[in-house]
């Protein structure tokens, strides 16, 4: 694949993770937990992991954010959403390189990018509100959601992940 390619694709997933971040962001899901959220966003940069590696999809993480944030943000939604996404993106990284290696699948790198996720936001609101109790008190319940959107956002990328590497491949053939 060449460099404007990859470029393509890659700003073709960022496109797709702003939108989904955008539209998750003004839905009000009715989960009694005030901030919780699927976290369909992260769909987009586990797939750019899976297709293009740990840069790739850090990029898509990071520009997700900061675009998101110049469209329907503010400062404090913008910090926890940058930690959450960095934090676990750097999970995810670390425990795909368990998945190459076959010890986890994709939906454990799902669930320790959902569950770390909550824990950098839980503790970036701490500071940020200055609530250290937080983290005791919301954190668990955070955890136990993070388990069901985990997995749905990991059999999503993955479904999408086959979906494409399908297509590219067809794509090939009658290229050839």
């Amino acid at each position: 694949m060449s460099s404007t390619s990859k470029l393509v694709y890659l700003s073709l997933l960022i496109t797709f993770a702003v939108v989904i971040h955008t539209i998750e962001s003004l839905l009000v899901i009715p989960i009694p937990v005030p901030g919780a959220k699927l976290g369909l966003a992260n769909i987009i940069t586990l797939l750019a992991l899976m297709l293009y590696g740990f840069k790739s999809g850090m990029l898509v993480s990071v520009m997700r954010s900061t675009i998101g944030f110049l469209i329907v943000g503010n400062v404090v939604s913008f910090s926890l959403s940058i930690s959450g996404a960095v934090f676990s993106t750097a999970v995810m990284g670390l425990a795909f390189v368990c998945y190459r290696k076959k010890w986890i699948n994709i939906l454990t790198v799902s669930i320790l990018g959902a569950v770390s996720h909550n824990v950098a936001q839980i503790v970036m609101a701490s500071f940020v509100v200055n609530q250290f109790h937080l983290i005791t008190v919301y954190l668990p319940v955070l955890l136990l959601l993070a388990i069901p959107t985990g997995v749905f956002t990991g059999l999503s990328a993955m479904y999408l992940h086959k979906i494409i590497v399908k297509n590219i491949t067809i794509s090939h053939s009658i290229s050839e």
